[in-house]
């Protein structure tokens, strides 16, 4: 894997309850490095052949790429939807301070 995907942003919508419970357990179990809350967003989505509108929370979170598959799992195991939103984007360029700091608070 190059330096330009090594580092990942996981975007992950929870129900406001559930959050800071999934930000905290991915945080202390070391999968992650940091996690946003941007609270209060409008999801319009499809769901079992209708057009549904929530309140959502929208997790931000910062790892190394190669935990992507954990994360998942973990996501799966903790959250309550039946399909949570789970999808990574590589980070391909970033402060070098930052992202050293990333390798330092992700366990592999």
């Amino acid at each position: 894997m190059d330096d330009k995907s090594k580092y990942s942003v996981c975007f992950i919508t929870s129900s406001p309850k559930q959050s800071k419970k999934i930000a905290r357990t991915l945080v202390e179990e070391k999968l992650v490095a940091c996690v946003n809350i941007i609270s209060s967003i409008t999801s319009i989505y499809s769901w079992k052949d209708k057009v549904e509108e929530d309140t959502e929370d929208l997790l931000i979170c910062k790892t190394l790429s190669v935990n992507q598959d954990k994360v998942i799992k973990m996501i799966k195991k903790i959250h309550e939807y039946e399909v949570p939103e789970t999808i990574f984007l590589p980070i391909v360029k970033g402060n070098e301070n930052y992202l050293n700091w990333i390798n330092e608070n992700v366990k592999v």
